[in-house]
């Protein structure tokens, strides 16, 4: 990968740090194949994150997501101007995208996106990209509108991902998915308890699952409640497997790849006594400040949970490593970093982690499995193939009171949520990340 060249020009205008940011950042992502987040917390680019103002983090923040949201789209729109194709140094790709969002889709003056794109160009060794930005980012002002409006949503997600989901799921609620994945996702939020009072505090919304939904922006860690620990961020989709358990008080329960912890929290706030197994001691040491945070307790184990030994437990949930396609509302670098073949390897883990749970799992005990995959070889395929194998195995029904819109309930009786679920009025408050779920008892 290109690594930017960081001339000095003059002093940097104002924006021009977050602008330089952001081409960075969709440069590492999109060419680096480096995680979203990643990108904004560790190496050199979490260093230069971190040294913004609270005001160019946000924008940055913005134009990432939004160009990544919409890249297929965006694209389009700029090969429509670039007569010649793309120019060999992807810095260029990576510039071009960022101002295409800010003209297109985000409040900000042209004439900053334009300028300000030139003066990073204006950095690359070779002088006629900046010739070539002004140019196509010019008429990206004058007709990219029109262009942009033309596009259908599925235009934003890549071939194969789309021609996957349509096969699975049909043309209507393939057009729904994305149409969802274009809208940033509200903070969705776990009560430790009395979901209404905290509603009311932090002016959200509770949700027919239980889960806190607001809109506010701003620092997680500011708002009322956190440093009491008194609720935990997490998707309300993400929220429902651990539900599924029903009255775990005093039962022996394994949370099998349990970091970063939300599941834990959850089980521990339900009165069990939880062993939390994960095979990353970083994430195992996250897990554990959550649980001193939110004043809970359980065991933690670092291990590999496919091959893991102990005494058997009254009831298991495993959320399993994933392609996490269903996570794109929160996380839209997956749908540009991964690929089909990734699924083989991961759905192979899956079935590992699968058997070995079963093994883990007292008569008449319960295990809930979950992943946050869109994917029907990640959820319906595997529980298929778990039955099939072990027929001491036997569904336990999901109901739709359990997941909280009945349209995500299967004709099998598993869970299976789509990012257009849990709608609202109002389409800040509308969605949840797609997961799978499927709850099984072992037969005496």
């Amino acid at each position: 990968m290109a690594k930017r060249q960081h001339k000095p020009i003059k002093s940097d205008a104002p924006g021009l740090t977050a602008r330089r940011f952001a081409a960075d950042a969709l440069l590492a992502i999109l060419h680096g194949r480096r995680a979203l987040e990643d990108v904004f917390e560790h190496g050199e680019t979490g260093v230069q994150f971190r040294a913004l103002d609270e005001r160019n983090r946000a924008l940055a923040r913005m134009i990432v997501a939004t160009a990544l949201r919409r890249a297929g789209s965006l694209q389009a729109v700029l090969e429509r101007f670039l007569s010649e194709g793309w120019p060999e140094d992807v810095r260029v790709h990576a510039v071009l995208l960022s101002a295409s969002a800010q003209i297109l889709l985000l409040e900000v003056a042209n004439h900053a996106a334009v300028d300000l794109s030139v003066d990073l160009a204006n950095e690359f060794r070779n002088k006629r990209y900046a010739g070539l930005v002004n140019a196509v980012l010019r008429k990206v002002v004058a007709e990219g509108r029109s262009v942009l409006d033309a596009l259908p949503p599925e235009a934003d997600t890549p071939e194969w991902m789309r021609e996957r989901w349509r096969n699975t799921y049909g043309a209507e609620t393939l057009r729904e998915i994305c149409l969802a994945h274009r809208i940033e996702p509200a903070l969705d939020i776990t009560p430790k308890q009395d979901p209404s009072a905290l509603a009311k505090q932090l002016e959200g919304i509770v949700l027919p699952t239980g889960s806190v939904r607001i809109t506010g922006k701003g620092a997680v860690t500011q708002l009322p409640g956190y440093d009491e620990g008194e609720w935990w961020v997490q998707d309300a989709a993400a929220a429902i497997p651990a539900k599924l358990m029903g009255d775990i008080r005093g039962l022996r329960v394994a949370d099998l790849c349990a970091a970063p912890g939300g599941k834990t929290l959850q089980l521990a706030n339900a009165g069990a006594r939880v062993t939390a197994v994960d095979r990353s001691t970083p994430r195992l040491k996250r897990l554990k400040q959550n649980l001193e945070r939110t004043n809970l307790k359980a065991e933690t184990v670092a291990a590999d949970a496919a091959a893991w030994e102990a005494e058997p437990f009254d009831a298991i949930l495993l959320d399993a490593p994933c392609s996490a396609t269903g996570t794109i509302r929160r996380h839209p670098d997956i749908l540009w970093q991964k690929q089909p073949e990734d699924l083989e390897q991961v759905t192979k883990l899956q079935a590992r982690l699968l058997h070995n749970a079963v093994k883990l799992l007292n008569p008449r005990g319960l295990l809930v499995y979950s992943t946050c995959s869109l994917e029907p070889e990640e959820g319906e395929m595997q529980i298929n193939a778990l039955l099939a194998r072990n027929k001491d195995l036997e569904r336990v029904p999901i109901g739709p009171d359990e997941a909280g819109d009945s349209r995500a309930v299967t004709a099998d009786g598993d869970l299976r949520t789509l990012p257009f679920h849990l709608p609202h009025s109002d389409p800040r408050l509308s969605g949840c990340d797609g997961f799978f779920a499927s709850r099984l008892r072992r037969k005496s």
